[in-house]
């Protein structure tokens, strides 16, 4: 009877130490366990934030050899709204400068009282990723595009010399 008592202590105790946080447990510490990949939380001692590795490590999910391949997209949609411009300037000067015009797959959307937010979309129009970009600042909203949106090939090497 003690070595039952014993045995099932010591199963609940590895239960325990292997056991995951739950998704809402992540939220709760701040992290996005969909979004969290394992190969993140190496870079946290680099910050100075070594005592979120042990979290972060519970949280994450494992990486694959085709997680480290980005899926691109052929098209982009960033929405925004003027009136939260104060709000986030910095997407504001990405939005007002030449930097969209780098994409001309990308569309800039204005909705009244939205968030700005990234939709990448497959060949057939159809929204495949919504991605918040309220923390991002300018050259991060461009590096994005640069690494998920489809390169266009432009046939026509003297449209920009075109009177």
């Amino acid at each position: 009877m003690r070595f039952c008592t014993i045995t099932c202590c010591l199963l609940s105790l590895l239960t325990v130490i292997s056991a995951e946080f739950s998704a809402e447990d992540c939220r709760e510490l701040g992290l996005i366990k969909s979004q969290l990949f394992c190969s993140s939380c190496s870079s946290l001692s680099d910050y100075g934030l070594i005592e979120l590795k042990e979290h972060c490590l519970e949280c994450c999910q494992k990486d694959t050899a085709s997680d480290s391949k980005l899926k691109v997209y052929p098209s982009a949609v960033l929405e925004v709204c003027t009136c939260k411009f104060g709000a986030y300037p910095q997407i504001q000067a990405f939005v007002k400068s030449d930097r969209p015009a780098k994409f001309p797959n990308l569309t800039i959307k204005y909705v009244r009282g939205l968030d700005p937010i990234v939709k990448l979309m497959d060949e057939q129009g159809t929204v495949r990723e919504t991605l918040s970009i309220t923390k991002w600042n300018t050259d991060t909203v461009q590096e994005f595009f640069e690494t998920r949106l489809a390169k266009v090939e432009d046939d026509d090497y003297l449209k920009t010399n075109r009177v």
